[in-house]
């Protein structure tokens, strides 16, 4: 062999080969948006945006892509460009859900879009029922329940047919009336609520639980029924349905909601129970005894969720 050839062999007989070269190095579409990220992080948002656009999509290392994806997020939110910001937001929320600065912006910049999405309605549209609406559910969450239903019942005498509207005026009055006062009153603006919006689902299980709680029975199960039956999954009112099946002694009707309600929550031991009757009173006894022990399981988890809630964990 010719010594310089020779000499060539050993030196490449020494080097890594192409493909664990390339392993070690970033690869070009990395090292690019790097570079992007990089912009952003200095401000230069307006050149970084629209490379993380054209480029998030095709990122797969998880790493870099939440980077990215950060990246763009924190941009466009300077940038007050509410479309980007969701996007990625929302992109972040689902690739990252546990994620607690993803949680902690998402916290920040939805409330910060609902508050300018509020200013900008009290500007252009102040005398609008919808801005009196946003400004009485502010006094209802201040507990400023009578300056609410004010402004709810002027909204109703110019637009008599505005949905939802009688349903806040029923949670005021169901909220003043405490444990002990009537609640005929609350009870009408519910039974009006369905007239202007007939699939309201609330105020019919409101009206069912109230029904309920008076010992009604005939007149619940319709109002539960409707409930579950315009909105499937309303969870709590296949639940109010078989207890109150249970209570008047319709155990076998009782099944099928129940069974559909232990679906949707199975951790709540009161289901597994109302379940567990149901079976037991229709003949179903290995059925039953599962239940019951699928409700003294689902109590102690939650009991256990309260001992780790309430303490503090050492360090």
């Amino acid at each position: 062999m010719h010594p310089a050839l020779a000499l060539g062999v050993a030196v490449l007989s020494v080097l890594p080969s192409a493909a664990e070269a390339a392993k070690k190095l970033p690869t070009a579409p990395s090292v690019s948006i790097q570079q992007t990220i990089q912009l952003a992080a200095t401000g230069r948002c307006n050149e970084a945006v629209p490379r993380l656009k054209r480029d998030l999509p095709r990122i797969t290392e998880k790493d870099l892509r939440y980077r990215a994806a950060m990246a763009l997020t924190r941009c466009a939110m300077g940038m007050n460009d509410d479309q980007d910001a969701a996007d990625s937001l929302l992109l972040l929320k689902r690739e990252f859900p546990a994620d607690p600065e993803v949680l902690y912006i998402a916290t920040h910049y939805f409330s910060e879009m609902g508050m300018r999405a509020a200013q900008e309605l009290i500007a252009k549209a102040p005398t609008s029922y919808q801005a009196q609406r946003l400004q009485a559910e502010s006094l209802e969450s201040a507990g400023k329940n009578t300056e609410a239903a004010a402004i709810y019942s002027k909204i109703l005498a110019d637009h008599p047919k505005t949905p939802g509207i009688h349903y806040r005026l029923g949670q005021i009055l169901l909220a003043e009336a405490g444990a002990t006062g009537s609640t005929d009153a609350a009870k009408v603006e519910f039974q009006k609520e369905l007239e202007v919006d007939p699939a309201n689902a609330a105020s019919e299980f409101i009206l069912g639980e109230l029904a309920r709680r008076a010992g009604q029975w005939d007149e619940a199960i319709p109002h539960f029924t409707r409930a579950a039956t315009l909105d499937a999954g309303f969870a709590e009112a296949y639940l109010a349905l078989g207890m109150t099946l249970n209570a008047s002694g319709k155990f076998a009707d009782a099944v099928k909601p129940l069974e559909h309600y232990v679906v949707l929550e199975p951790g709540d031991p009161a289901g597994h129970y109302q379940l567990a009757m149901s079976y037991a009173r229709t003949g179903n006894k290995a059925g039953s005894t599962e239940q019951l022990a699928l409700q003294a399981k689902a109590a102690s988890a939650a009991q256990a969720t309260d001992t780790t809630q309430g303490h503090s964990v050492p360090q």
